[in-house]
């Protein structure tokens, strides 16, 4: 993984894309000596939001097999209650 200095990362931000999209690197950006973001491919954003999604929706059945969790809330009363 390739650690970059924000100030750097701006100067140089095509330069890093480039290395993220054709060479497959990960580019760790930092302020003041401490992580602040990454740049990654396209590729692994898209894994990320599938592990993400599948622990959504372990979550959802773990929820939905708890017993405590039988009482059922129309939508209509989430949309008030959230404000939609």
């Amino acid at each position: 993984m390739v650690k970059v200095e924000a100030t750097a990362a701006r100067n140089g931000f095509s330069d890093l894309i480039n290395k993220v999209r054709y060479g497959s690197d990960r580019v760790l950006i930092e302020r003041r000596g401490k992580d602040v973001a990454a740049l990654i491919s396209i590729e692994d954003l898209r894994l990320l939001e599938i592990l993400e999604d599948q622990i959504d929706i372990e979550a959802a059945r773990k929820a939905l097999a708890n017993p405590k969790n039988k009482v059922r809330v129309p939508l209509e009363q989430v949309k008030k209650r959230l404000g939609l």
